[in-house]
């Protein structure tokens, strides 16, 4: 299994009860403005009412920044972001930034090998480029033609793994089917760089047929865990399904590391009573995280909403 910095970092990832937060380091200037470092979305609040993703806005700072630099600013936000113990992994997004905070640093050492070894954070890197227009009822994941040599550079970096996500919106079986496939292929081309893959479809929780998709998507998920490679495991990002308990399986699959929870469009209190009825699931929430959030708070202010909604969060993610 891929190391971080040196050091295993699979046993940390394990762990229950720790709420998984998302960090972007390259922020839309107007809604960082609005929202004091927390644009209102979880990648989309989802997509499907509009392009906004996590890597548009800055999750945990209030400071000034520059577009496509990743500044000290950023690096002490996210060091501040793990004071708190609950907070598990952290994903860095490099759509359009070409490097961005995988190729920077903190106190002079790569922003990676700090969050492990400085930290005991666990970092992951979003590698997609986004997603197609939507056919059969899905949006697929744009082409990567240069995924390896990225993923080259992340294993250099000390990323752990990395997260990649595409969108079902409606429940036909032969869209999700290709969804599913697409996501493992790619996954494949991960774990043959020695990193761990979170396989992230998720369904858009304001379709109409929800429950159908969740129903083929976990069918398909179970099929091709049975054929991964060797004896390599996967994360897992999901929607929370409308039936609570039926992605149990999946959290039970001696190939899945763990499954991990997206807020897909809920608000906090929501997303919380949800995730709580899904046992052994914890949260991996940007907009449920953030709503809150305001650029005219304190810092006291923004350290303590931000600190209450990890707390909610973690308390979920405990069942």
């Amino acid at each position: 299994m891929a190391a971080v910095g040196g050091v295993n970092a699979t046993q940390q990832t394990q762990q229950g009860g720790l709420a998984c937060a998302i960090a972007a380091d390259q922020p839309d200037p107007p809604a960082r403005r609005k929202l004091g470092g927390g644009a209102i979305d979880d990648r989309a609040a989802a997509q499907p009412d509009g392009d906004i993703a996590e890597a548009k806005h800055l999750v945990f700072s209030i400071r000034p920044y520059h577009r496509h630099k990743f500044g000290p600013d950023v690096g002490r936000a996210i060091v501040d972001l793990k004071k708190d113990p609950k907070v598990q992994a952290i994903a860095l997004d490099l759509r359009g930034n070409g490097g961005g905070s995988m190729d920077g640093a903190i106190d002079g050492v790569p922003t990676a090998e700090y969050l492990w070894t400085k930290r005991g954070v666990v970092p992951f890197l979003k590698v997609d480029k986004g997603l197609e227009d939507e056919a059969d009822g899905v949006q697929m994941m744009k082409p990567l033609p240069e995924l390896d040599s990225l993923l080259a550079r992340a294993r250099e970096k000390g990323v752990f793994g990395t997260k990649k996500r595409s969108v079902i919106n409606s429940a036909s079986p032969t869209g999700i089917a290709a969804i599913v496939k697409q996501q493992f292929e790619v996954a494949e081309q991960i774990l043959g760089h020695g990193l761990m893959p979170i396989i992230e479809p998720e369904v858009n929780i304001k379709s109409a047929d929800r429950a159908q998709s969740d129903a083929i998507l976990r069918d398909e998920i179970l099929k091709a865990l049975d054929n991964v490679s060797g004896d390599h495991k996967v994360m897992l990002k999901l929607s929370i399904p409308a039936e609570a308990g039926l992605f149990d399986p999946l959290v039970r699959h001696p190939r899945v590391l763990r499954v991990v929870a997206l807020s897909g469009g809920f608000a906090r209190p929501e997303a919380c009573v949800e995730l709580a009825k899904n046992q052994g699931i914890i949260a991996s929430f940007s907009r449920a995280l953030l709503e809150d959030l305001r650029h005219q708070m304190t810092d006291a202010e923004f350290d303590a909403s931000l600190g209450g909604a990890i707390d909610e969060i973690a308390a979920a993610s405990a069942t």
